[in-house]
């Protein structure tokens, strides 16, 4: 079996992340070295030279920038049992290999992506965001980047590359020595620590980041690690914050000062006259987000803000069914103005209104938007053509019409934050804004990082809000009358299934049911061409010699054809498989962290959900009669 085999399911397609077991000390050491080969060669222009085994083979070395040059890594971790020791483990490695690091202890996602930012744009956290208490997980960023699915792979091949690497030596060492595996100790085996020989070219990219405050970055970093202290990591996140609302509402400003940890700083302006609460759920969250809706809320109820890996209110994750019940029931109780949740690690958002009731994230995504297109930020002004608003297959069918009212263009996109992330990066500022169903919202107008900080996504949430309801002459706007003005639908939720397994077919239950709808859209267009075909004719979905489906030749008629796809139904196969009828729309789609399908349905009523969900099942019925019945039955929300 190779090494790490069962690590393999680790490696998904936006982080590592999984069962606690696999995360062995030697799969930690193992993966060190493969991220610090990463660190060594941002620019993807790294070479592997053959060293001298001959001369150095107990003592192998790593060929690094020299002090001035060497790659900074940030490094924290989250509130789970051993992620504090794994981001020991890492730090350790990589700084044996060369590299500078800085370690950041507790925090957010997004705190670790905004100190990478004040360096070169490295950076590792030990989270597994909102997944179970036994789950452990890593995220990164390379040069300013997130992982692609294919860089993950790429690390993994670099984790059994580096093992097998190393055995090479290992045996080569015995050789030389004239030893046997079996008269050597393991403990000795571990101490030969054999590395591979990397050269650099310093070739990174150019990047304008937000800068913290000139006294913590400027500062040199003398020794390979330092350490920077709570109130040190939490006071540049915070004042780099408080910069932002103090440019988007200098009116507002006032000359009195805030003292905390060693900092003083100017308070942005007078509080927001709003009562808050916010669960942290036990998160990562607690470390930071009392101390900063302190600095701008007047009345702010916190719950759950004690961190604790061991989540004794249930999984950290506020998009679940039923897992805002306590904040809900908090908000009318003390009659709030919102409620705010975040998830384990700080980059996923939920919002419930003042009326008890959750925002859905639908509706949250589209008040985002308008945050951001109606602060009128330089480059939206400046710009020649309407600014981007990038949303995931699963959004309502609503939000296209909603967004383009805004005069954005609405860009429909597959599902994953990271993706997004990439979009927006490399679409030359046109891509203003993101966010996807799971509660991921990224702002991209030049004022913070781009990331889905979830903190900073609330802020902009809640002074939109207080500036709203300031420019009403004689009455407050609040929440729950906003989203009363927006299109309502009868949802699912986010469900997962069961993924089938056809033996007789090596095309996926997706594979096939895309072929089914392109089939049918073709057939439905070309009857429409040729008015002279019988509308009896039945035809067959596919060729068996192109083919290897298990359904070889479906027949159907037009007449079922377009009962399945009425005329003005529209396709997305970009992830999965999405059909948008006129009253609503349902996606199907293999998920991207498990073994499963993701389901969503949506209608403008509860007979258009139905009929929605009995058209995705009679797709997906000469497929699969389990997965039909499945579909069937997924209860609205």
């Amino acid at each position: 079996m190779p090494y790490f085999a069962a690590q393999h399911s680790l490696f998904r397609a936006y982080d590592i992340r999984g069962s606690r077991q696999h995360f062995t000390t030697d799969f930690i050491h193992a993966l060190g070295y493969a991220f610090a080969h990463r660190y060594h060669a941002p620019s993807h222009s790294l070479s592997l030279v053959e060293h001298d085994f001959d001369n150095s083979i107990i003592a192998p070395h790593l060929t690094h920038r020299t002090p001035s040059q060497k790659a900074i890594v940030v490094i924290g971790y989250d509130v789970r049992r051993d992620s504090d020791v794994i981001a020991q483990n890492l730090a350790t490695i990589l700084i044996q290999c060369g590299l500078q690091v800085i370690q950041l202890g507790l925090i957010t996602t997004p705190m670790m992506v905004f100190w990478a930012e004040q360096y070169q744009g490295h950076g590792i956290i030990v989270t597994a965001s909102h997944s179970a208490r036994d789950i452990l997980g890593i995220k990164w960023l390379v040069n300013h980047q997130s992982p692609s699915r294919d860089d993950i792979q790429a690390l993994y091949r670099q984790v059994i590359h580096q093992q097998l690497t190393q055995r090479s030596l290992y045996n080569r060492m015995l050789e030389k020595s004239g030893l046997h595996e079996h008269s050597l100790q393991k403990t000795d085996v571990d101490t030969i620590n054999v590395r591979k020989t990397i050269v650099v070219e310093d070739n990174q990219k150019n990047h304008k980041a937000l800068r913290a405050p000139r006294h913590v970055v400027d500062n040199p970093i003398s020794n390979q690690q330092m350490s920077l202290s709570p109130e040190q990591v939490a006071t540049c996140y915070i004042d780099a914050i408080v910069q932002v609302f103090k440019e988007l509402y200098p009116h507002n400003n006032q000359p009195t000062t805030h003292t905390f940890g060693h900092t003083s700083t100017q308070l942005p302006f007078t509080k927001l006259d709003l009562m808050v609460v916010i669960d942290c759920m036990h998160g990562a969250t607690s470390h930071i987000a009392p101390q900063l809706f302190d600095r701008f809320c007047h009345r702010v109820i916190m719950l759950n803000d004690t961190p604790n890996g061991d989540f004794p209110t249930g999984n950290p994750d506020p998009t679940e069914p039923n897992r805002l019940t306590q904040l809900q029931q908090s908000v009318l109780y003390h009659q709030a103005d919102i409620g705010i949740a975040f998830d384990g690690d700080g980059d996923r958002l939920m919002i419930v209104n003042n009326m008890g009731q959750t925002v859905t994230p639908d509706h949250l995504l589209y008040l985002l938007a308008k945050v951001i297109l109606t602060e009128h930020p330089a480059v939206l002004v400046q710009s020649q053509s309407p600014p981007q608003v990038l949303f995931d297959i699963k959004c309502s069918h609503h939000l296209p019409k909603l967004l383009t009212a805004l005069g954005s263009e609405p860009i429909i996109s597959k599902t994953g934050s990271s993706l997004m992330r990439q979009q927006m990066q490399n679409s030359a500022g046109r891509i203003v804004f993101a966010g996807e169903l799971s509660g991921h919202f990224i702002f991209n107008d030049s004022r913070f990082i781009i990331y889905d900080d979830a903190i900073y996504a609330a802020l902009r949430l809640l002074h939109w809000l207080a500036a709203n309801s300031a420019n009403r002459l004689n009455a407050t706007t609040n929440l729950a009358d906003i989203i009363h003005n927006l299109p309502d639908i009868v949802s699912t939720a986010d469900h997962y299934l069961p993924l089938p397994t056809n033996a007789v077919t090596d095309c996926s239950i997706v594979e096939q049911l895309t072929r089914l709808c392109l089939y049918l859209q073709q057939l439905i267009e070309a009857a429409a061409a040729l008015s002279t075909h019988s509308t009896h004719q039945a035809f067959s979905t596919c060729q068996r010699a192109l083919c290897s489906c298990s359904i070889k030749n479906l027949p159907i008629s037009i007449e079922q054809a377009k009962d399945l796809l009425p005329v003005g139904t529209k396709l997305s196969c970009i992830d999965g498989v999405r059909l948008d009828f006129a009253h609503g729309f349902g996606v199907i789609r293999q998920s991207n962290t498990s073994h499963n399908l993701t389901a969503r349905f949506a209608g403008d009523s509860m007979a258009h959900l139905q009929d929605i969900q009995a058209k995705f099942a009679a797709l997906c019925r000469p497929f699969d009669e389990t997965l039909a019945a499945q579909i069937v039955a997924i209860a609205p929300q």
